[in-house]
Parts: structure tokens; C-alpha cells; sequence
């Protein structure tokens, strides 16, 4: 059986919700192996944050983007190589602060890679910032004094933006949490999953994450509007229940730019030696 853990020493704090994603896609990729899927065919890109150190910790394919960019480079990778499963994996500040406008693109494009949030809603490799999904009033090491903006709901956000596979899972609930990742990464098209995490440093939310939680059952994951509905019931910030699952999922065309055209290897190398003698 291939061991998909490196041995690279693990700097993840004792508790960390890293931990239980990691193992949970390890799973996941088992499972996929097992039945059929190469290991060499699959990429998992990472951010900038703790939870980028998991391309350190996965013995796979994987590729360091820079902050934010992460969505990005997988659709990149995506596009050049579209036999790849590629698998995005990024932090709450990674993608909803300086990657959300890539998030959004894929999203609209659908393009068919995974993107895993890593959402323990601060920035912890930096030492406990606030980010778009801390709760109004979170004291950041930023903002001593209280968040004063309301968080983004990310879920409502991709969906507005056209994402064809809509989910949230928590890391205390491992096995839903694998059948989750497991279904995002079988699906055609963008498919994003919102994992609640806890900072067990800066921001423990396990005993207001227990409460709360409950695994959706039964609802039509073809229903736009009941998602929407069932993804505003929590806000990110209220008292509210907070409901696990896949909340949406469509069939739909993805990939609509395509491969890179026709040209072939030999045009491309001539025509980029074109260009460079131009600006010699």
C-alpha cells in the first residue's frame, strides 16, 4: 500500500484541524487508488499559510502557489494537463481574502479541479489576525478591540458565482468528512468544499462548533434555492445551527476555455522565439 505521508517533520500545533484533512484525504485517496485512479494522476496545490505545509506532508504531486493564488495555478495545471485530478487546497485567508477573486473565476468557468478551504477563520502562521469568515467581534492580534465588519459567508458567495458543487464539512466529523472530499474530487466541474477547522491556539472553536452542528439529510442537492436558503441559515457569526454536508451539486460544462488550442510544441517554441527576437 503507498504511503501518502511524508516524512517531513510535522510543525502543525498538537490539535490542529490540518491534521484531520490531511488524514481525511489520505483516505480519500486510498479509496480513489484502489479503484483505479493512479496516484501519479493526481496534483494537490497549497497556498501560503499552516495549512500549505500539507504539500510538504503528502507524498504526491504537489506545488507551492503563492498567497492567494492557489485556485489559480490548479486551473492552470488543469488546463495544460486535463487528464490530472487536480485538488486546490487553501486557508480562509488564503482564498477569501487575496485569492477570492480567483476563486470566484473558477467558480464561474467551473473548472473542473477541488478546492478544500481550510477555514479556521484567523490567520494563524501569522499569529492570530483576523480573516473574512472570523466572527464580528473576534479580537484579532489586528484588531484588539473587536472585528467591526460582519464575515463573508463563503458558501453563498460560490454559489452566486456559479459553482457547481457546493459543500461544507467539519474536522471533527471525519467520516462525513471524507465522504464529502470524496465526492467533490469525483465530481465534473469546480467543486468546493468549506472544511470548519479549529485554531487550537488562536481560535479553539470546538465546544461552539459541537453545539451547533448538525450533518444535512435528505435535502435535493439540485435545489438552488433550498441551498441558498440552507447556507444563510448560519452566517458565520450568529448563534444559528450550522448544517454540514453537500448542499449543492449540478451537472454542467466545464473546462469552456478549453486546451490550450492546436498549436503544436515546435510552432509554439517558434513562435515564442519570434517574439523574444522582436524585443532583443
Amino acid at each position: 500500500m503507498r504511503s501518502w505521508i511524508t516524512d517531513a517533520q510535522n510543525t502543525w500545533c498538537p490539535g490542529c484541524g490540518n491534521f484531520s484533512i490531511q488524514h481525511a484525504l489520505k483516505a480519500v485517496l486510498d479509496d480513489l487508488a484502489d479503484e483505479g485512479h493512479p496516484p501519479e494522476t493526481f496534483v494537490l496545490v497549497s497556498g501560503i499559510g499552516c495549512h500549505a505545509k500539507i504539500a510538504d506532508y503528502m507524498n504526491m504531486n504537489t506545488f507551492y502557489s503563492i498567497h492567494g493564488r492557489g485556485t489559480a495555478a490548479a486551473a492552470g495545471i488543469k488546463l495544460a494537463r486535463p487528464d490530472l485530478t487536480v485538488i486546490s487546497c487553501a486557508g480562509d485567508g488564503d482564498a477569501y481574502a487575496e485569492g477570492l477573486d480567483h476563486l470566484i473565476f473558477g467558480a464561474k468557468r467551473n473548472t473542473d479541479i477541488t478546492v478544500i478551504v481550510h477555514d479556521n477563520r484567523v490567520y494563524g502562521l501569522t499569529t492570530g489576525q483576523y480573516t473574512p469568515t472570523s466572527k464580528m467581534g473576534f479580537p484579532g492580534r489586528s484588531t484588539p478591540a473587536g472585528v467591526r465588519e460582519s464575515p463573508i459567508n463563503p458558501l453563498e458567495v460560490m454559489l452566486a458565482s456559479g459553482a457547481t458543487f457546493v459543500a461544507r464539512g467539519y474536522t471533527r466529523q471525519m467520516d462525513h468528512l471524507k465522504s464529502i472530499l470524496k465526492a467533490a474530487i469525483l465530481h465534473r466541474g469546480f467543486s468546493f468544499v468549506d472544511v470548519l477547522q479549529i485554531c487550537a491556539t488562536y481560535n479553539n472553536l470546538t465546544d461552539y462548533y459541537n453545539e451547533r452542528i448538525y450533518l444535512l439529510d435528505g435535502n435535493d442537492t439540485g435545489d438552488f434555492d433550498a441551498a441558498f436558503r440552507t447556507a444563510r441559515e448560519w452566517d458565520y457569526s450568529s448563534d444559528a445551527p450550522i448544517a454540514l454536508g453537500i448542499f449543492y451539486r449540478q451537472e454542467a460544462p466545464s473546462d469552456i476555455w478549453g486546451p490550450p488550442g492546436t498549436v503544436s510544441a515546435e510552432q509554439r517554441r517558434e513562435e515564442i522565439g519570434r517574439i523574444l527576437q522582436e524585443k532583443i
